[in-house]
């Protein structure tokens, strides 16, 4: 299914995503910023190998999260809501990520960290600006 271009722009102008894991049915959150990968359905990200979040979603590649920009005004909401597949990137495609990551955020060449993606299964879509509670779903 073609991805709407509404999820895409807006997918494309925000930086910051909720990853959430589950492990033994306990839930975790964390912040990270991403980069946004139009033709693979993708959102790359970096986060040490360290952390939580990636200790368990190496253990349950199911995994789900939220976009949402950094100012709410409730007449005009956007937010997505989103289901994928926790994606550690191989030799054959590590420096795609680093390429995809590193145009949106080229001081994070400086930073330490590893890269990630999460394969996007399903978004769901709140617009306001389109109508108050507007959705719009996209599935893979």
């Amino acid at each position: 299914m073609i991805m709407d271009e509404g999820i895409v722009s807006f997918l494309k102008k925000n930086k910051n995503l909720t990853f959430a894991t589950s492990v033994d049915d306990k839930p975790y959150c964390a912040h990270c910023f991403y980069a946004f990968d139009k033709e693979r359905k993708l959102l790359v990200f970096m986060s040490d190998k360290e952390t939580n979040h990636i200790k368990e979603a190496k253990k349950n590649k199911y995994v789900a999260g939220t976009v949402a920009p950094d100012k709410l005004v409730v007449a005009k909401i956007q937010g997505i809501q989103f289901r994928g597949n926790f994606i550690q990137p191989g030799s054959e495609n590590i420096e795609h990520f680093k390429k995809t990551y590193y145009t949106k955020y080229p001081f994070a060449r400086a930073m330490p960290g590893d890269f990630w993606g999460v394969e996007l299964t399903f978004i769901k879509m709140t617009d306001n600006t389109l109508g108050f509670g507007k959705k719009i779903e996209w599935k893979k």
